[in-house]
């Protein structure tokens, strides 16, 4: 008997992993690397959404910003949900392996500033120490914010998108940028009490529990350019599976989700 059962689970086995590839029964399979939150909790709910239209729909979550484009990049996904697109160019730049393309953009995460200290940007002292996160291309982003409120000017002819802290002209107050923490330790610096104020990418922050409409002092505006792409390898832009992927996560029911769910920290886009 013991060896019948062995046999069995043998066969149970192999036919798992036979359902592992490109096609799950009469469905086409498509396995999608994303952040936990808000990326994942989008995509499952896309999930029933994509499977009408005879794509099954595997979701991988990941807790950083390095792990899904050496997965997508290795063709271990089919595509990745969590970056904007200079994030993405930035990693070209530095893998030259990396060839990856927009295949369409879902979602804007405005980019908060949070302090245990002070209620608003006005507030913060000569010398406030600022902390941002070591991702180059949240740089440019984050001082523009900055100009953008007045506290700072960023040197004439830089591209905002680019700049980084050596591009700052005039700092009245005399704020010290600090860009040197992983994106995902920001929220816990922040409950830590470090620094005078610290900027957290959305999605961090509401996995942390925070709320960036009540608890941030500062949220970068809606029309902000950083748009969370669906991104793939290089040629597989026009694949059937990904632009079904992409015309659910750009439907009615699919963006009223996100205005509900996130309640304006979230933010989504048709185009």
């Amino acid at each position: 008997m013991k060896k019948f059962i062995s046999i069995l689970g043998t066969v149970l086995v192999i036919s798992v992993l036979a359902a592992c590839g490109g096609k799950s029964g009469d469905k086409e399979e498509l396995v999608v690397g994303a952040s936990n939150v808000p990326h994942a909790e989008i995509l499952e709910e896309a999930q029933p959404l994509l499977e009408e239209k005879g794509v099954q729909l595997e979701i991988e979550t990941f807790q950083d910003y390095v792990v899904p484009n050496k997965a997508l990049a290795n063709k271990e996904l089919d595509a990745n949900y969590f970056q904007h697109v200079p994030y993405m160019e930035q990693q070209m730049k530095e893998n030259e392996k990396y060839d990856f393309v927009n295949a369409g953009g879902i979602h804007i995460e405005p980019m908060g500033v949070y302090s245990k200290e002070y209620k608003s940007l006005e507030e913060l002292p000569k010398g406030a120490e600022i902390i941002m996160s070591n991702a180059v291309a949240d740089h440019g982003r984050i001082l523009s914010m900055f100009e953008s409120e007045g506290l700072i000017t960023l040197k004439e002819g830089v591209k905002k998108s680019e700049a980084t802290v050596k591009d700052i002209d005039e700092n009245p107050k005399n704020l010290n940028f600090e860009p040197k923490v992983d994106a995902g330790l920001l929220p816990k610096i922040y409950n830590n009490g470090e620094g005078d104020a610290v900027l957290i990418n959305t999605n961090y922050a509401i996995d942390a529990g925070l709320d960036p409409k009540k608890d941030a002092i500062a949220l970068e505006g809606t029309d902000s350019p950083y748009v969370n792409i669906i991104a793939v390898n290089k040629g597989n832009e026009d694949d059937e599976r990904i632009k079904k992927l992409v015309e659910v996560l750009r439907s009615k029911e699919m963006q009223d989700f996100i205005k509900k769910e996130y309640k304006g920290a979230v933010v989504p886009v048709s185009e």
